[in-house]
Formats: C-alpha cells, structure tokens, sequence
C-alpha cells in the first residue's frame, strides 16, 4: 500500500473517463512504463477514495501488488509524472482492504476567516455522531434515512481565510462539499439552524448548493497498520513543478491585483503566502 498525493487542478477526476486525463489513467500508463508491476492485472489496484474533478490530495491510498522492496517501488512511482507525489509505503497481508479505512480526513480552504457568530459555532457542532446524509450527497437515495458517522467538522484561520475539516469513517459521493454549502447558508442567514438539524436527524430534506471543488483536499486516509517507509523526497523533476506552479499562482495574483483598485501588489502576495501555509 502507498499513501499520495496530487494537484487536482490538472486533472478530471481520479477514475478513467475516455478522452480526459485523469489521475488513475496516468497511473496505470506510468505503472507499465516503469516497470512498478509485469501488467496491471497483476498490480491489482484498489484506491482509498475517488476524488472529483479539481479535487486535490495530499493522503490518499493506493493498494497493489508489485515485486519491488518498498523504497525501489516508491522511486518509480514518483519517476511516473512529477505531478504524482508517493511519500510512504507499507507492506499489507492479502485479505487487507484499502477502502476499509479506520478515518478519511478532507480539508476545505475557505478565504473567509472563522465567524463569531454563535449560530456559525452551533452550525459545527450539529455534524457529529449518526447523520442522515441524504441532504449532504449526490445520488442518495430519497426514501428513508441514509445514515452515516461522522466523527467532527471544525473550523480554524489560516492565514486570511480559513480551514474546515471534516473527520469519518467513510463519505457519500460530494458529502464534504455539500457540508460546506450548508455552512455557507447558515452563515448568509439563508438556512435556520432549526432546519439543519432537521435535515441531520432525517426529519426532512434540503437543497444545499455545493462548494466549488478547487479549496477541497483529501487530506489523510488512515488505517491501524502504521507507514513503514517514507519518501524522501521530492525529486527534482517534483521540485521543478513546485516551483512552477508556486510562479504561476504568483502571476495570477499580479493579474487579478491589477483590475482591483484598492487592492495592492503587496496584499495579493501576502495572500499567496498565507494560503499555501507560507
């Protein structure tokens, strides 16, 4: 099993689509290219969770069968594309499952910070323990309740805005976002903190909107069995995109600040550094 990561914005999703590229198609090509496995029949692989388009990832999981030692399977997996990043592996027996995780945790960047007000706090506080997700997915069914756990959603600044992380076992298919949207209504004084909580006990349904997929992150995928090796890298071909994306990010920023008057250059750097943890 290795753990990796990736930049969503290049990409349509994780799971092959015709025509469209997609992190599982880079994958499996890179695999054969590289020799990580005789063919993909025999690699056997099994993801931890698949992301949407414009998701990214820092901690996902992949499961496969190759021949190669832990650290010669994580140098050619990170030789695959310098947009891939495998930072741990892990030797697992047979009958593991990669998507029977112990936790799934995402991170959702907001550039608002955390509000004051007490309905925003409450709003939080409602998403624990047994809920029924059919407001909170797409494809739920509409009959009864669907219930899952879900451990915490809590809210911290980051620099000028701020994270919401979301902890559980296991999520519907946009459930994180669709968490989001909610709080998003709460806070714009559209959706009665009585209607949420309606919702979460199965009382009724809502129509939530769902935040865009760009501020999302899987951030972790966690298991009882602990990461044996570790990467340490990134390579230089890894580096150079780093740096290339960090340089592209600044340039956009210089574009936007120059139609916003008000704005200065030196505010829209300061942003820069403070949503990439700088």
């Amino acid at each position: 099993m290795v753990r990796f990561g990736y930049d969503g914005s290049g990409f349509s999703g994780w799971a092959r689509q015709p025509g469209a590229r997609t992190v599982e198609g880079l994958l499996r090509e890179g695999i054969l290219a590289k020799h990580a496995a005789p063919d993909l029949a025999a690699a056997q692989l099994a993801v931890a969770s698949r992301t949407d388009r414009g998701v990214s990832a820092r901690g996902n999981a992949l499961a496969l069968v190759s021949p190669l030692a832990a650290s010669s399977l994580l140098r050619r997996l990170n030789a695959i594309s310098p947009e891939l990043f495998f930072t741990a592996a892990s030797t697992v027996p047979p009958e593991f499952r990669v998507r029977h995780a112990a936790r799934r945790v995402y991170r959702y960047f907001e550039p608002q910070p955390p509000s004051d007000a007490p309905g925003n706090g409450r709003a939080l506080s409602l998403f624990r323990g047994r809920i029924d997700v059919r407001s909170f997915g797409r494809g739920v069914g509409t009959g009864s309740p669907t219930w899952r756990e879900l451990e915490s959603v809590t809210r911290a600044r980051h620099g000028d805005g701020s994270v919401i992380e979301v902890r559980a076992p296991s999520f519907v298919w946009g459930e994180v976002r669709k968490i989001v949207g909610a709080l998003r209504e709460v806070a714009a004084g559209r959706l009665p903190l009585a209607e949420l909580q309606a919702a979460l006990a199965g009382r009724r349904r809502l129509t939530l909107p769902m935040a865009e997929p760009e501020g999302l992150v899987l951030w972790d995928v966690e298991y009882a069995l602990p990461w044996e090796t570790v990467w340490p890298g990134p390579n230089r071909y890894q580096a150079a995109f780093l740096r290339r994306a960090e340089g592209t990010l600044q340039q956009r920023l210089y574009a936007l600040a120059s139609l916003n008057e008000r704005g200065t250059l030196a505010e829209a750097g300061s942003r820069l550094r403070t949503a990439v943890g700088g």
